[in-house]
């Protein structure tokens, strides 16, 4: 019984240490902004300074924010998007294991592909009419500076 009690102690220390720690550092990194839709948000990490002042300077601007394109607009795939996002920008970043010239994930790519056919959905149905379902088209592999 003495072993279960030191167990479970050791283990709520433990827990304890590494909340703290998590907790810390989610304020300390404003962790909270990111929940929000401020684009200036995004610019937080240096890499994505360029992508924030070409959006500003884009068309995009005055329509999109950063979440319009490259979050689901599903209230819980956006949360479940913005917290995936979250966890692997932190760990590439503390970790310093990034590219400087920051490249999109299959699973973002697909999210802002299905973006764009929405909100661009009568251009995009003249573009894949003459091509068929079959063949759809890639917006972002000709685009893939839009908005920014």
């Amino acid at each position: 019984m003495e072993k279960q009690v030191k167990a479970i102690i050791a283990f709520g220390i433990a827990a304890g240490i590494f909340g703290g720690i998590g907790m810390y550092t989610f304020v300390y990194a404003k962790g909270y902004s990111y929940l929000g839709n401020e684009p200036k948000t995004c610019a937080n990490c240096h890499v994505m300074q360029v992508k924030y002042d070409g959006w500003i300077k884009s068309p995009h601007h005055a329509v999109a924010a950063c979440n319009d394109c490259h979050t689901p607009h599903n209230f819980i795939r956006k949360y479940e998007t913005k917290g995936r996002n979250g966890f692997w920008h932190s760990f590439y970043f503390t970790t310093g294991k990034f590219p400087d010239n920051i490249q999109i994930t299959e699973y973002n790519s697909r999210i802002l592909e299905e973006n764009c056919r929405k909100c661009h959905a009568d251009i995009v149905d003249a573009v894949d009419g003459p091509h068929g379902k079959k063949d759809k088209l890639s917006c972002v592999k000709c685009h893939d500076d839009a908005g920014h």
